[in-house]
């Protein structure tokens, strides 16, 4: 089925995407908001971004104050554009470096950094907020924390070993199993101690991908958007 761009949802839409490590988060988002002309955001490149940022200035990850700090005076600059998200951090462009080993080994140990993440979550409000033609969020806690109120809330889930495989195959098999199978399970475990993704809040809906196609997994969210646009209409008419 080839892929066609609804613009006849309302401004303001906003759909938020929660799951763990290798559910499909990604390019499951992209895909929708390519679908329905939204824009689109990858909080978890945000944290990822600061990884590498304290990776590459020598800050000691588990000194959280100056973690915290380091994050807090950093200039983020994020493409919404769906069909190529970027992403760059005191001026460097990091969308490539982002998703090197080194980071993903080091990047809960950010993500788990509670300044960082309301530092970061403030922002995330912001960019969603400032996206007039509506946005698709993804990322942890999205459904949750940063947008609670979004028009579509849907945690995406799949088996581990389902994610393990997908993950493994992002990364070109130039990572071994085990090492990708530590990443994500070890990811999700420690990023759930400060954040709620794995079971879904009330009004959440779960999207299993475990037997999906990607195209299945987008129609499925897709729909859920169609049944909610006569609601959200509504809402931005106003009283």
């Amino acid at each position: 089925m080839s892929e066609t761009v609804n613009n006849d949802h309302p401004r303001r839409l906003v759909v938020a995407i929660d799951g763990p490590s290798g559910s499909g988060k990604s390019s499951t988002s992209r895909g929708v908001a390519r679908r329905l002309g939204l824009a689109y955001l990858d909080t978890g490149a945000m944290y990822r971004a600061a990884t590498w940022l304290v990776l590459e200035t020598g800050v000691d990850a588990a000194d959280q104050r100056a973690v915290a700090e380091l994050i807090r005076t950093a200039v983020f600059t994020i493409s919404q554009d769906p069909t190529g998200p970027t992403i760059a951090i005191n001026g460097t462009d990091v969308t490539q470096a982002i998703r090197e080993p080194r980071v993903s080994a080091a990047v809960s140990a950010v993500a788990t950094n509670l300044e960082v993440r309301a530092d970061l979550i403030a922002r995330q409000r912001s960019l969603i907020a400032d996206a007039s033609a509506g946005i698709v969020a993804e990322g942890r806690d999205i459904t949750t924390v940063v947008a609670p109120e979004a028009d579509v809330r849907v945690l995406l889930v799949a088996d581990p070993a389902a994610r393990v495989a997908r993950r493994h195959a992002e990364l070109g098999g130039v990572v071994d199993n085990e090492a990708v199978t530590d990443q994500v399970i070890r990811r999700d475990r420690d990023d759930a101690t400060v954040s709620q993704f794995e079971a879904a809040a009330p009004g959440v809906s779960v999207v299993d991908s475990t037997h999906l196609t990607l195209e299945q997994v987008i129609n499925v969210i897709c729909a859920l958007v169609d049944d909610v646009v006569p609601r959200a209409i509504a809402g931005n008419r106003g009283p």
